[in-house]
């Protein structure tokens, strides 16, 4: 994936929540948003649907299987814009989580993951995640786009 390009690119986050309501989030690493918590996500390959994207994504970044729900957002992420050189059209997506434990198996990208209850997340989101949750318990999907 070439990031440093003048053409926006699409991201897509994974809200993946237990039947307790608990969410998953994985403390990032890699590229950009190192130390910040986000969703299960990926770049959308070309020709790819987007739904398929989401259950690959979560299949690859923590080997569990999901059921994609709906899309709860869609969102400019824009934070990485300056020093990064590259916008994103973030769509977060609600997957129904069908169970198993997350593993890390990208150790480059992701330093671990752990079960947030949604009252109690942590303070530095990433931003498509941020994006995400505000759109999910505002119950709109267009939260950041004007």
């Amino acid at each position: 994936m070439n990031l440093n390009t003048k053409q926006p690119l699409v991201g897509i986050g994974v809200l993946i929540q237990r039947p307790d309501g608990k969410v998953l989030l994985g403390l990032r690493s890699g590229t950009h948003g190192v130390g910040e918590w986000a969703f299960p996500g990926g770049w959308l390959d070309y020709g790819e649907k987007i739904f398929v994207c989401g259950v690959r994504e979560a299949k690859e970044e923590v080997d569990l299987d999901v059921e994609i729900v709906k899309v709860i957002s869609i969102a400019d992420q824009l934070r990485y814009i300056a020093d990064k050189g590259f916008h994103v059209v973030n769509i977060g997506l609600l997957a129904r989580y069908l169970g198993g434990e997350p593993k890390l198996l990208e150790p480059d990208k992701c330093v671990r993951w752990e079960w947030f209850d949604l009252d109690k997340l942590p303070e530095n989101l990433f931003e498509g995640t941020e994006l995400t949750l505000k759109s999910f318990k505002a119950k709109q999907v267009d939260a950041n786009c004007q």
